[in-house]
């Protein structure tokens, strides 16, 4: 059952946190003073909940009600942890394959995403706690419900994941142009995670240096590059392939 995914309001976002809901993001307004606004930041601050500061009409926008100068996004899904995904996936016949989402911030892409990374069997999708497009009623509905399937885990820094998944035998594979080697050209049949980069800035630098593998797609045409989504949907279907 899909739970609500907004709430409004100083103190009951205040409760929300302090009863372990799933938050992805809070806005607040921009300028407003008082000790429940502090009670909030510092709250947000200390359980590292990705917060913004925006104008009134913002606000408005998001909802009718009396939010008071906050509105918080609440995930309709549980997430789990990296240690729990890796130890699933390394129990499992064959080899893992992950999914790295390196700042992607559109809600509909991240949902193709999660509906293509169900139907290649991805053991997992990880994705940094801020910046990243929060999980909500429109990621939903793009994955086609594939989001109550895929165990989605956030972590402080992606490229701490990166490590942490090197250090477990999990080759790191960038989908990038910066490269001349060719996705068809990667050994997708060792354990595997694939890096997706953001709609607009690609992959973070200091992930592509740190991946085993940098792979790119052949363009033929005059566009320079794919959708992430399709783009997604190639190299997953390319680890596919070489392990059927």
């Amino acid at each position: 059952m899909q739970k609500t995914t907004q709430i409004y309001g100083l103190r009951a976002i205040i409760e929300a946190v302090n009863s372990n809901e799933e938050i992805d993001k809070v806005f607040l307004q921009k300028g407003l003073k008082g000790d429940l606004m502090k009670e909030l930041e510092g709250l947000l601050r200390r359980n590292e909940i990705n917060m913004v500061y925006v104008p009134i009409e913002k606000l408005n926008r998001l909802t009718k009600n009396n939010h008071q100068g906050a509105v918080a996004n609440i995930s309709p899904i549980a997430f789990h942890t990296l240690e729990d995904l890796v130890e699933k996936a390394n129990a499992k016949e064959g080899p893992a394959l992950f999914l790295l989402l390196d700042q992607l911030s559109d809600v509909r892409n991240f949902g193709a995403i999660i509906r293509t990374a169900e139907c290649t069997g991805v053991d997992g999708i990880i994705v940094q706690k801020k910046g990243a497009a929060p999980v909500t009623a429109d990621t939903i509905k793009t994955s086609a419900g594939a989001a109550y399937r895929v165990p989605i885990a956030k972590v402080d820094h992606l490229k701490d994941a990166v490590f942490y998944l090197q250090a477990s035998d999990i080759k790191i594979v960038s989908a990038t142009e910066k490269t001349n080697d060719s996705v068809y050209d990667i050994p997708f049949t060792d354990a595997i995670a694939i890096v997706m980069g953001s709609e607009d800035r690609g992959i973070t630098p200091s992930i592509l240096k740190a991946s085993d593998y940098r792979a790119k797609l052949p363009l033929l045409g005059e566009i320079e590059s794919l959708n992430v989504s399709v783009a997604c949907a190639v190299f997953l279907y390319e680890a596919v392939r070489q392990r059927l």
